[in-house]
């Protein structure tokens, strides 16, 4: 009898990442051009590395704050204030170790076997693995697709809450779709929630990628005091810190013994000088922020003009986050693509198989990088297109 099959059903049907499959069989390759994952080309900026080191040489490697530093959690505080307009007290925020456990834990804080979360798809796939290993069921909903733009049909997601519903999962600005809420969106989804009695679970990982300027829509604009939100965040995109692993949540101060608990019983809290860099990237990393969002855009430009100019891809600038999704013309099998693709060009691009319902014939391209290498990217990826 295989090991294998004696271990857990849901560690067991844990799906592999699509993205990940394409990542490995190709990494390390030379010359390669890496879009598939969404980080940028950038390591930690110096004076967040440095605020880490200093820490960790003054000895700060002790146990600390299971719900954060209170430098950091202050820091958090005045971040929201400078960029959401509200003045939150610290008591709303707790670190994880990563944004991916904040959705851990804001599963586990929000589901019981059995549950249903909705979220919209085409989806990181990471949420919905982190239900279906909690034991709940992820039922996704597909955002509508028509003349390169995505758009939410609210009718859906009624459509789609049964009794066992518990909350929704909402991604505005959209990894990998781009779609960004306006905030009528936000508030007629916020209204569905109420009348529903469900929890939202909000990531607006992106909000300051919105390139139309400014940041995008929150719920922060839109709700109450007594809503049931629960935000969940990374310092990942933000400040080039992708491989640090460390998030943040923003709930309601009376869950703070509970997500505590939560973050006990599995990391026991983030590493204190890692924290301390977090304090120098919030503190002194808005004009880092500005710069990789202008990369960013720019980047944008260049690789969305040059794939529709071939007049054989279907696709539009992205209002918010950092990806064109696209959709090229005979491409019926976004997996085999992408590695024909990688194999013939040396771009890595992630397949929108891995991304669910509705993602199936599009790649997924992050623009987080030196627009001299976009450009690149975009003339390879227009010559593989022309000649096929």
């Amino acid at each position: 009898m295989s090991i294998v099959k004696s271990l857990s059903p849901r560690a067991i049907t844990a799906p592999e990442s699509g993205i990940v499959e394409v990542v490995n069989y190709a990494r390390g390759r030379e010359g390669l051009l890496p879009l598939w994952v969404g980080e940028g080309d950038l390591p930690t900026p110096d004076f967040i590395s440095r605020a880490a080191m200093d820490a960790l040489a003054s000895g700060e490697t002790f146990y600390t704050w299971q719900r954060g530093i209170p430098e950091l959690r202050q820091a958090l505080s005045d971040y929201y204030a400078r960029h959401f307009g509200i003045r939150l007290p610290v008591e709303h925020f707790y670190v994880t170790g990563s944004g991916m456990q904040a959705i851990q834990i804001s599963v586990q804080a929000l589901t019981s076997p059995g549950d249903e979360f909705v979220y919209l798809t085409p989806a990181w796939p990471n949420i919905a693995a982190a239900l279906e290993i909690a034991g709940a069921c992820s039922v996704g909903v597909e955002l509508q697709f028509e003349g390169g733009k995505w758009a939410v049909d609210l009718n859906r997601i009624e459509a789609a809450i049964t009794e066992k519903t518990r909350g929704l999962f909402i991604n505005t600005p959209s990894n990998p779709t781009g779609w960004t809420a306006t905030k009528k969106d936000l508030a007629d989804i916020l209204a569905l929630a109420r009348k529903h009695d469900l929890w939202i679970m909000a990531d607006e990982i992106y909000a300051l990628y919105y390139f139309p300027g400014g940041r995008a829509a929150s719920f922060l604009d839109v709700m109450a005091p007594d809503d049931k939100i629960i935000f969940v965040n990374s310092f990942s995109k933000n400040w080039s810190m992708t491989g640090w692993r460390v998030g943040w949540i923003v709930a309601p101060p009376e869950m703070g013994q509970v997500l505590e608990n939560l973050v006990q019983y599995s990391t026991s809290g983030v590493a204190q000088f890692m924290q301390k860099g977090a304090v120098a990237a919030l503190d002194k990393g808005d004009d880092f922020i500005a710069a990789n969002i202008a990369k960013a855009a720019r980047s944008r430009d260049i690789l969305c003009d040059a794939l529709v100019a071939t007049n054989r891809v279907e696709t539009l600038k992205p209002d918010g986050a950092l990806y064109a999704f696209l959709k090229i013309d005979g491409v019926a099998d976004s997996r085999k693509a992408a590695l024909d693709i990688v194999d013939k060009t040396g771009v890595g691009l992630a397949p929108g198989t891995a991304f669910g319902a509705g993602g199936e014939l599009f790649l997924r391209a992050c623009f987080l990088r030196d627009p001299a290498q976009v450009a690149i990217a975009a003339e390879r990826l227009c010559d593989y297109i022309l000649k096929r």
